[in-house]
C-alpha cells in the first residue's frame, strides 16, 4: 500500500523545509562555480518533467511536451510507479525516458529518490520542469538532479509555500489560467533567451492547449467491445453497438481528494434517470479492480438491469478504447475526464473544491458546478488539502441538472 496523501504531505512540510534550507547554499554555490567555469547554459536539449502525484496532469501536460520537442527538446519525465500508465495514453515521452519513484514505503521512497538522482546525472538532464504547485520534495528532486536550467513556480512576495532557491528560472503561477496554460508558460521559460521577473510575459491561446488523440488499435477496441457484449450476454440483455445508447458512469474519485465525489446515491438516481429517458440503453459503472464494491454500490442502489459492474474490467492502455465506444461518460472531477480527452468521447464532468476554469478536461467536455460561495476551496496556497468534511457543493449538484448536460452530450455524439 502506498504511503497516504496526509502522510507525504506532513514529509514534504516537516522534512522538506529544512533539506530545501540546508541544501540551498549549496546549490546556489555550484550553480555561481559553474556559470564561472561554463559560461551561460543553452537551450533545452535534454528536458526533464516532473509531475509525481497526478495522472490527470500527465495528459493535461501533454500539449506543453510537445512544444518542448518541436523546439528541439529531448523529452524525459518522472514520475511515481503507481501513476506511470497515464504516459502510455498517448506515448509522448519514450519509454525508456521515464523514471520512476515507487512510493508504497518510505524506504523505496528514499531509495528510487537516490536512483534517480544518478540516473538523471548519468543521461546528461540539463533542464528541468518541476510542474508539481509548490511541493518541496520535488523542489529538492529539481535542485540536486545536476541540471543547469531548473523552472518551476515560485511565491515571490507571497507568504508559505518556500522551496528555497532551488530555481534558476521562477514562473509566477497564475491562479486565474487553466492549468495546461500554466505548464505552457514554464516552456516559455526554459526556452528564454532573456531573463523575466517573472517569468512568464506571453499570451498563450486556446488553440495552444488541444490535447493530441490516442491511436486506437482496432483489434483492442474489438476485444473491449468483445468483453462488454460478453458480460451483458451474461446479464441477458440485448446489446448492439451503435444501435442502442453505451453510458460509462465513473463514480469514483481518487484519495487525493475525497471530497470530490458525487454521492453514491445520486450517481444510481441519474442511472434510474438513464434507463427512463433511453430504456435500452446500456450502462457501464466504471472503476479499477480495487473500486469493484464502492461500483456495486452504486449499481445496487440503482437496482436497474441495464446498469453494470464493469470495474476492473479494462487494462489502463485499454481505456482509449473503451472511450471510443461509448456515447457520453459522467465522472466526478477525477483521472478518466482528462483520459477520455485524447479521444472523442462527450463527457459530463462534476466539479465541487476544484474548478473546471483551472482544472477543466480540454477534450468533449461540460462541466457542471454549483459555483458555492467557498468553492473552489483547495488551490496551491493549501497544497489542495480543504478542511471540510461536508462537500455541499457537490450534493448541490442536481440529478436533473446532470441529465439535461447527459441529453446535450448524447445529441451531440450522434450528430
Amino acid at each position: 500500500m502506498s504511503l497516504s496523501v496526509d502522510t507525504m504531505r506532513t514529509i514534504d512540510h516537516r522534512v522538506g523545509v529544512p533539506l530545501c534550507a540546508l541544501f540551498s547554499p549549496i546549490v546556489a554555490l555550484l550553480d555561481w562555480m559553474t556559470l564561472l567555469i561554463k559560461g551561460p547554459a543553452g537551450a533545452p536539449r535534454r528536458l526533464l518533467f516532473i509531475e509525481l502525484s497526478e495522472m490527470g496532469s500527465a495528459i493535461i501536460v501533454d500539449p506543453a511536451m510537445r512544444d518542448a520537442q518541436a523546439r528541439g527538446a529531448e523529452i524525459f519525465f518522472l514520475i511515481f510507479k503507481s501513476n506511470r500508465a497515464s504516459l502510455t495514453l498517448l506515448n509522448t515521452v519514450p519509454a525508456e525516458n521515464i523514471f520512476t519513484i515507487d512510493a508504497s514505503s518510505v524506504l523505496t521512497l528514499l531509495r528510487d529518490t537516490i536512483k534517480f538522482l544518478f540516473q538523471a546525472r548519468a543521461r546528461n538532464i540539463d533542464t528541468v520542469i518541476d510542474l508539481e504547485l509548490f511541493s518541496r520534495f520535488t523542489a529538492l528532486l529539481t535542485g540536486l538532479c545536476g541540471a543547469r536550467k531548473r523552472v518551476g513556480y515560485h511565491i515571490f512576495h507571497g507568504e508559505g509555500l518556500w522551496r528555497g532557491t532551488m530555481l534558476t528560472h521562477k514562473v509566477h503561477y497564475n491562479p486565474h489560467l487553466h492549468i495546461a496554460k500554466n505548464f505552457l508558460s514554464l516552456i516559455h521559460a526554459a526556452f528564454a533567451t532573456t531573463i523575466e521577473q517573472p517569468y512568464s510575459k506571453i499570451h498563450i491561446s486556446d488553440s495552444a492547449i488541444r490535447i493530441a488523440q490516442a491511436t486506437i488499435d482496432p483489434t483492442v477496441k474489438q476485444t473491449v467491445l468483445g468483453r462488454i457484449e460478453a458480460l451483458a450476454s451474461q446479464a441477458q440483455l440485448p446489446f448492439q453497438h451503435r444501435l442502442q445508447p453505451l453510458f460509462l458512469v465513473n463514480p469514483n474519485a481518487s484519495e487525493l481528494l475525497v471530497q470530490r465525489r458525487w454521492a453514491p446515491e445520486s450517481f444510481s438516481k441519474l442511472i434510474v434517470a438513464l434507463v427512463q429517458q433511453w430504456p435500452d440503453c446500456l450502462i457501464l459503472i466504471t472503476g479499477s479492480p480495487a473500486e469493484h464494491t464502492y461500483v456495486d454500490n452504486v449499481r445496487l442502489g440503482a437496482n436497474v438491469p441495464n446498469a453494470l459492474n464493469f470495474a476492473g474490467q479494462v487494462s489502463f492502455p485499454e481505456l482509449p478504447a473503451l472511450y471510443t465506444l461509448a456515447d457520453v461518460m459522467l465522472t466526478n472531477d477525477s483521472g478518466p475526464g482528462h483520459f477520455s480527452s485524447v479521444t472523442g468521447l462527450h463527457t459530463v464532468v462534476l466539479f465541487g473544491p476544484e474548478t473546471p476554469a483551472l482544472y477543466g478536461s480540454l477534450g468533449k467536455s461540460i462541466p457542471i458546478t454549483a459555483q458555492l460561495a467557498c468553492s473552489p476551496c483547495v488551490s496551491a496556497a493549501n497544497h489542495r488539502k480543504t478542511p471540510c468534511s461536508d462537500n455541499a457543493c457537490m450534493r448541490a449538484i442536481t440529478v436533473e441538472q446532470v441529465m439535461q448536460k447527459m441529453i446535450v452530450q448524447f445529441t451531440a455524439s450522434r450528430t
